[in-house]
């Protein structure tokens, strides 16, 4: 019916093919508006990721200057801290020698002694027990063997010089003399 209809009226026909013509401009421009939108956001996602990069890349750098300066200035703490114990020994070192004796010297050191210790144990070290107590060779380092009928085999005799913990590692292992 449409081929008589086309064939009757030459005008109708003309109508139809701009409508066509039309349609596929239409089509032609909606693509288009379609691409520019497509090529728009991928380009505001490509901007979006370069400043997430840039912003990653001010992370790790101002993350680096921060381990920096941590491990720059992480003795400050206990260095303030003993600043107090370095005052004293420089005031027993100051004190009139005429007048000073032995007991008030010895007096002053051990003041001083306890006091830094003070400061070590607030910062978390402690002094490893090591005699009677049975031989760890985590926290013990036997440099001597003896032969003591008062002590179990395997019991730490004697203590050569002090071991230390730092909280929950060992600093320096006690040296010590084992029973066999």
């Amino acid at each position: 019916m449409s081929e008589e209809k086309m064939t009757q009226d030459p005008s109708a026909a003309e109508e139809q093919v701009n409508e066509a013509a039309g349609e596929q401009e239409t089509a032609e421009v909606n693509w288009e508006q379609e691409a520019a939108q497509w090529k728009a956001q991928a380009e505001e996602h490509q901007n979006r990721m370069l400043r997430a990069m840039a912003d990653m890349d001010n992370l790790r750098r101002r993350v680096r200057k921060e381990q920096e300066d941590l491990a720059k200035y992480a003795s400050l703490k206990i260095v303030e801290e003993l600043l107090p114990v370095l005052d004293n020994f420089e005031r027993a070192l100051a004190a009139d020698k005429e007048s000073m004796t032995v007991e008030s010297l010895l007096e002053g050191v051990n003041m001083v002694y306890r006091q830094m210790v003070q400061v070590f144990e607030k910062e978390g070290l402690s002094a490893i027990e090591a005699q009677g107590k049975p031989f760890d060779p985590h926290v013990h380092q036997a440099v001597m063997q003896t032969q003591n009928p008062e002590f179990d085999s395997g019991v730490v005799v004697a203590e050569l010089q002090k071991g230390y913990m730092f909280k929950d590692r060992v600093v320096r292992p006690a040296m010590v003399q084992v029973n066999k």
